[in-house]
């Protein structure tokens, strides 16, 4: 996937879309982010906040992209950070 320009979410969608009939709410994303194990996790969230790093375009659906992508990052690390808590 190396090639694969698309950011998280965008792949995430066509990915669950091609599974369920219909892509994936953010909270669908987030409980099965709960899912994944400790290291798995850890990664993700490396590779999300890595793609967060990254140069964002002006136009507005970039900016609105951006702040979808900021507003799942926090709600996967509050799921990640309970896990921890709760030793999962």
């Amino acid at each position: 996937m190396a090639d694969d320009d698309r950011d998280f979410i965008e792949r995430t969608e066509s990915r669950t879309g091609k599974l369920h009939g219909k892509p994936a709410s953010f909270d669908q994303i987030a409980d099965n982010f709960a899912l994944y194990g400790l290291k798995k996790r850890a990664a993700t969230l490396e590779d999300f906040d890595t793609e967060l790093r990254g140069e964002i375009d002006s136009g507005s659906h970039s900016l609105r992209r951006r702040v979808q992508l900021m507003t799942l990052r926090k709600k996967m690390g509050g799921v990640h950070e309970a896990l921890r808590k709760a030793k999962r």
